[in-house]
């Protein structure tokens, strides 16, 4: 049994300002473009988290410069060169994004990564630089762990690839592409393409360094990108607050009442996250966008939605933790590809829910959340920061729920547990 962290209880409405460290997803893909850049860059107010943290080390590795500075990380590109060890933990923007930039290094690159790491699927990356002439040893089971042999270029070519599992396959591919010697056109062919903001994000942060893409969505079973071939642009950027990690913060204000603002709120973003305006909407909340600050208002009476999250994946278990407390029942579509996440996440939510006396059923793409009295108990979090915070919200609605493992949360907010405790006390 590892470490129990009780949850706070929601015993009144709340009244508070949250302030939420930079985005996880922007911090690494800037670090990306940064260490393939034509010269030093700096990146204000990136997240400090576990994986940003391992993102620098594993660019370390091949040569690149992240230095600490007063103004923010400095990034200073090197040449890529190994031979190098590359921990990704559990991160998978690490153990996706960098074997494409691994594959300009000349020398063996090795990639591996926590126990559950070695289970997430990989499978696509490592077919798709092999079928860009990258040489590449592993098991054949199309995980963790991976040696990338690099030559010290990649020529590009077009490649086909089902990203049904995940954004970040096409992500990776995008974000080291122009420096690839003919650019790189990717195909996506497949069941669906989830979380198609993450992929506008990628796209958003390449035009910003002179990078050009050409895309041509058909729809979510077939799709195309042209990364043309150039070298980013060295840039200094300020990292937006990760709005997902907001998440259970302003989802705070339904379950106690009050109000909850995040300052900083981006009036235009490609964040995921940007979408809990309009999810909090639908469960009863009243949410307000003004010079920017989100504000978050709720009476401690949650609806129950109809949702498809097919496009926002991550805030399924926050989302899901709220139709847990609400007085109608929930379906939650699109999101079968939140198997392959640092867990499985529909198992996880649907067991560790229903041990506290919830009524949650699987379906093959989402969940059905009925209304039920919960209790007390254990929650475990499978070492998955998202599953911490979505107890941490049903703890505020219910007496003694215990988190297992909180310090997961470092993954993306260090100051997880503090910042809760803080929320909820007067």
């Amino acid at each position: 049994m590892t470490d129990l962290w009780p949850a706070p209880l929601g015993t009144a409405p709340l009244d508070k300002t949250v302030r939420i460290p930079g985005s996880k997803s922007l911090t690494n893909r800037w670090l990306v473009v940064a260490a393939l850049a034509s010269g030093p860059s700096l990146i204000r107010e990136p997240l400090k988290a576990r994986d940003t943290l391992l993102m620098a080390q594993a660019l370390s590795s091949l040569g690149i410069a992240v230095e600490e500075t007063e103004e923010g990380w400095l990034v200073t590109p090197g040449p890529l060169v190994g031979p190098a060890e590359v921990d990704c933990g559990l991160a998978g923007t690490v153990m996706r994004f960098v074997p494409p930039v691994a594959a300009l290094a000349q020398g063996d690159i090795r990639f591996d990564g926590d126990p559950h790491a070695r289970v997430r699927p990989m499978k696509r990356i490592v077919e798709s630089l092999r079928a860009l002439d990258v040489d590449i040893d592993d098991d054949g089971r199309g995980t963790l762990p991976f040696t990338v042999h690099g030559k010290g270029f990649v020529a590009g070519n077009i490649v086909e690839i089902d990203a049904s599992a995940s954004s970040q396959f096409v992500s990776a591919l995008l974000l080291a592409g122009s420096r690839y010697d003919g650019g790189i056109t990717i195909k996506h062919s497949g069941e669906s393409l989830p979380s198609m903001p993450h992929i506008d994000m990628s796209i958003e942060v390449l035009a910003q360094i002179g990078i050009r893409v050409d895309s041509n969505i058909i729809d979510a079973h077939n799709a195309e990108w042209i990364v043309h071939p150039g070298v980013p642009q060295p840039f200094a950027i300020t990292v937006e607050p990760d709005l997902s990690n907001a998440a259970a913060f302003v989802a705070a204000a339904l379950v106690c009442g009050g109000t909850v603002r995040i300052p900083d709120w981006p009036t235009v973003t490609n964040q995921a996250g940007d979408h809990l305006r309009w999810i909090l909407c639908d469960m009863g909340a009243t949410v307000t966008h003004e010079h920017n600050v989100l504000t978050v208002t709720g009476t401690g009476t949650i609806n129950g939605i109809d949702a498809d999250l097919h496009d926002v994946g991550e805030l399924t278990p926050v989302v899901t933790a709220l139709c847990a407390l609400a007085d109608t029942p929930s379906q939650l579509r699109g999101i079968a590809h939140l198997r392959g996440h640092e867990t499985d996440r529909l198992k996880a939510l649907a067991t560790e829910i229903n041990k506290l006396g919830g009524d949650v059923t699987e379906t093959e793409d989402g969940l059905i959340i009925n209304p039920a009295p919960l209790h007390g108990g254990s929650f475990a979090t499978y070492d998955d920061h998202r599953m911490a915070m979505a107890g941490a919200v049903i703890g505020l609605g219910v007496a003694d729920v215990q988190i297992e493992n909180v310090d997961t949360t470092a993954k993306t907010l260090p100051e997880f547990a503090a910042m809760w405790t803080d929320l909820v006390t007067a």
